[in-house]
């Protein structure tokens, strides 16, 4: 290796070709990389005391041993972002100088033949420098100042075209910017062919542009051990699809993502995104067929193709698009595993087009049900991931839907009472996905569906805390405890096309007015047209009617009660000895026993997701696992809080550090709870073993 500090317009001027590999990621630099290498130039070319600015190392290594030109072919290996951005600003100087040098000392015909092009040669040879096959065209047009190709580069073109902006509109003379970029020095790293390892320096080289990502990384893995023309077919046959059917903006921002999850789906652990490299390397070592790199490549492009479907709209069947909209609205990437191996089998024809939608949906009730129960999102993926080990490919649906079915605790599929009674408490104003909700108790079972976001939302008693006398007699003597509880209600929420006419006008005249209630074509105000007045019981029929139409949107998996009871029978013939709560509360004397039943009460009421199972020797509360266990004795409870003594906050000096003394409970805290008096202190030390299970 060899390095030299250099003047990068004298590094450019001599006859020279860099070239980018084709395991190279593609040109990534943004609007935000290219201001500021424009604020660093005007800056230097400001000042007359700055004799140099620093933009990083132009690292290469020659092509071949031998060159059938005078222009050297050098593989660029890392400096690409800055050497391309440079060329793109040296061609909008070129674009905006004309052929004029005013008063800078050089026009467009010689900063083409000094730093862009080798002028003597013809063909690529021309160009100094030759970027990957998406890019590649795209400057050659840019320098050449040609219309660009119906496929073009979207960050070549927009850098650009920022560059010659700036020159034109910023006010800043030309002479101070051909100045500044007459100060840049480069660091030029040479690498011997026979003593340097490229792929280790590529891997280590993240220098002042975009740091590598875990794409380019795998990228360079997959081609650059291979010889030149096993290289190029894989990365045209299968990389270079890749790239292309994810397109150059989503396939920066989505492509370690489909790794992670394409991992995911081959080997059943979930990686962190970050670490997708090793993890990516590890899998195909574990490979042991001398052709499997080539393999895993090719399955990496089939699923991509299926992966774009859904995650960036790309699906060609209009009924699956719609379901997988419906989907991404809730933001369920954590299920994206999920949905790649379902869609393996449904191209495979292991799973018909019916059964797959069906599962599709079931997950939307499952996210949707679980978000309106409040139940934590933070398993989901886990969930997920385990859930694609639970199907028999022989009963595909039944599989899926009994596994739904009988998760428990915080990955249980809320019931249809759950789910129907928490939508009736439900702030549902104040939901993210309100006007998902509403779009889709609109559009079910409808054909020719509503264009929801045509419409605002409209509430029915009005938001105006000064309510007019009408309303304020409607709703009786306790009108503002009324409308401060089902304000944002689901009953008192609809869609409109006149919500500024509407205002907080009374009832009757909201159904009567034109465009009023009355005349409406949504399905949502049904039957507001035919009520004599808007009060707290109409309103909660309403919100009844809507629960009952959202349990059948977001439907519940439909098993067979005998199916489900064979499922059953063998989970109970499998689990291990059953105990009760009377084993514990037989025993209590009679002032304990209302204590246990207080303490019981308040802690199945802190979240839905907290379940209660009887051991043999205490009784535990958990969600993942037990965040309190209850020893009960005869005159008082024994609590075991799962938690470290020293990160409880006990100000009261109620527990007792029983690390490593063997007490019958998880956790290293005891606390006695004797006196029904100490119950609000004790639970707010069992809220804070609940809270840090939920972290």
């Amino acid at each position: 290796m060899k390095a030299f500090e250099t003047n990068l317009l004298e590094f450019l001027r001599a006859p020279k070709q860099f070239i980018i590999p084709i395991y190279q990621r593609i040109y990534s630099w943004n609007l935000t990389q290219c201001q500021q290498l424009w604020l660093d130039i005007v800056r230097v070319g400001k000042d007359d005391t700055a004799q140099a600015h620093f933009v990083g190392s132009i690292v290469y290594i020659a092509k071949g041993i031998y060159n059938v030109s005078n222009v050297p072919q050098l593989l660029l290996i890392d400096g690409q972002q800055r050497l391309t951005t440079l060329s793109l600003l040296l061609a909008a100087v070129a674009e905006v100088l004309g052929d004029d040098e005013q008063d800078v000392g050089i026009n467009r015909r010689r900063v083409g033949n000094y730093y862009l092009f080798n002028s003597e040669e013809e063909g690529d040879l021309y160009y100094k420098l030759l970027l990957t096959q998406n890019d590649k065209e795209t400057l050659k047009r840019v320098l050449q100042g040609r219309e660009m190709p119906e496929q073009s580069s979207t960050r070549v073109v927009e850098n650009y075209k920022f560059f010659v902006e700036k020159l034109r509109k910023s006010g800043v003379p030309l002479r101070v910017v051909y100045e500044g970029i007459k100060k840049l020095l480069v660091v030029e790293i040479s690498l011997d062919r026979e003593k340097d390892n490229p792929q280790l320096i590529f891997e280590s080289l993240n220098s002042t542009g975009l740091e590598l990502s875990q794409a380019d990384l795998i990228r360079n893995y997959v081609l650059m051990g291979l010889e030149p023309q096993e290289q190029a077919k894989l990365y045209e046959d299968c990389w270079l699809p890749m790239e292309q059917v994810f397109g150059q903006e989503h396939y920066v921002k989505w492509f370690d993502w489909f790794i992670r999850d394409f991992l995911t789906v081959r080997t059943g652990n979930i990686s962190n995104v970050r670490e997708v490299y090793t993890k990516f390397k590890s899998y195909c070592q574990s490979e042991n067929a001398p052709d499997a790199l080539q393999a895993i490549v090719f399955d990496l492009y089939c699923l991509s193709k299926y992966y774009v479907r859904f995650v960036l709209a790309k699906e060609p069947d209009a009924l699956l698009k719609q379901v997988f909209a419906d989907i991404n609205t809730l933001t369920v990437n954590v299920a994206f595993p999920f949905f790649l191996k379902l869609y393996e089998d449904y191209e495979n024809k292991i799973l018909a087009k019916q059964e797959f939608i069906t599962i599709l949906r079931l997950v939307e009730s499952y996210v949707f049900r679980r978000l309106i129960c409040g139940i934590p999102t933070n398993s989901l993926n886990n969930t997920f991931a385990s859930l694609m080990k639970e199907v028999d490919k022989a009963d595909y649906l039944n599989s899926i839907q009994i596994a739904m079915v009988l998760k428990d605790s915080y990955r249980r599929f809320p019931s249809d009472q759950e789910f129907s009674q928490e939508l009736l408490v439900k702030d549902v104003y104040r939901l993210r996905n309100r006007n998902y909700l509403l779009a889709k108790l609109e559009n079910h079972g409808r054909r020719e569906a509503v264009m929801v976001e045509t419409y605002t939302i409209e509430h029915i008693l009005p938001q105006n805390p000064n309510l007019r006398i009408e309303w304020q007699t409607a709703l009786g003597v306790n009108w503002q405890e009324i409308q401060g509880k089902y304000l944002h209600n689901l009953g008192n929420l609809t869609l409109t096309g006149y919500n500024s006419e509407y205002s907080d006008r009374p009832f009757s005249e909201k159904r009567d007015m034109i465009g009023g209630f009355r005349e409406s074509p949504l399905r949502l105000n049904q039957g507001l047209g035919q009520l004599g007045e808007w009060n707290e019981n109409t309103l909660c029929d309403r919100a009844k009617r809507l629960a009952e139409k959202a349990v059948r949107v977001w439907a519940y998996p439909s098993v067979s009660p005998d199916v489900l009871a064979q499922y059953q029978i063998v989970q109970t013939s499998e689990s291990p000895e059953q105990h009760t709560l009377e084993e514990h509360t037989n025993f209590m004397d009679s002032e304990v026993l209302p204590l246990f039943e207080e303490f019981r009460k308040r802690v199945l009421n802190m979240d839905s997701s907290v379940r209660e199972e009887p051991k043999k020797t205490k009784i535990a509360y958990k969600i993942v696992t037990n965040f309190v266990d209850v020893n009960c004795q005869k005159k008082r409870l024994l609590l075991i809080l799962n938690m470290e003594y020293t990160a409880i906050n006990d100000p009261m000096v109620l527990c007792k550090d029983v690390t490593d003394k063997g007490t019958l409970g998880y956790g290293n805290v005891a606390v006695y709870l004797e006196h029904i008096d100490q119950i609000d202190a004790v639970m707010a030390l069992v809220q804070q073993a609940f809270d840090k299970q939920m972290e």
